[in-house]
């Protein structure tokens, strides 16, 4: 049968421009959707998506919760306290200016360097490092601890002037 007069011939399609064909059909006789079909933000499976990463982070959590001892938590509330310090430094940095610039460096830098000594002592001190750290005791991780913060506020103080 020739072609109807105006379209096409089929070798002039581009083969982008052709209709996509089913994938093969299953056992029971429904053909199968296609498998490059990318899923909308829509649908139920991100839904699915989303209660499963909230369900993640709960267990997360409640792992954290039941088996984290007490001291170490205390030393992450602490940490979590000197990120927000730090943050609110940075902003009133950024809102009323740096005036006094090396008050702001040595705030800034006594809050991130004390970050980093209870970083230290937290991994020093949980019970699950003390294969790596079997030779030091507790009480001489926390000397350093406070050694080292001694040391730390006693540069920040004399860089203000």
């Amino acid at each position: 049968m020739a072609p109807k007069k105006g379209s096409p011939s089929p070798a002039a399609v581009p083969a982008s421009a052709a209709k996509p064909t089913t994938s093969v059909s299953s056992a029971a006789g429904q053909p199968t959707k296609p498998a490059n079909k990318p899923a909308s933000a829509n649908t139920p499976n991100s839904i699915k998506n989303a209660q499963d990463v909230q369900q993640i982070g709960f267990a997360v959590w409640n792992n954290y919760m039941d088996t984290t001892p007490q001291r170490v938590k205390l030393l992450d509330s602490f940490m979590a306290f000197l990120i927000v310090v730090a943050g609110i430094q940075f902003l009133y940095c950024l809102i009323a200016g740096n005036f006094p610039f090396n008050a702001f460096l040595s705030g800034f830098s006594a809050t991130i360097g004390q970050f980093v000594l209870t970083a230290s002592l937290r991994i020093q001190t949980n019970p699950q490092n003390t294969g790596e750290f079997g030779t030091i005791s507790h009480e001489r991780a926390f000397a350093d601890f406070v050694f080292g913060s001694m040391i730390l506020h006693f540069f920040c103080v004399n860089f203000i002037n």
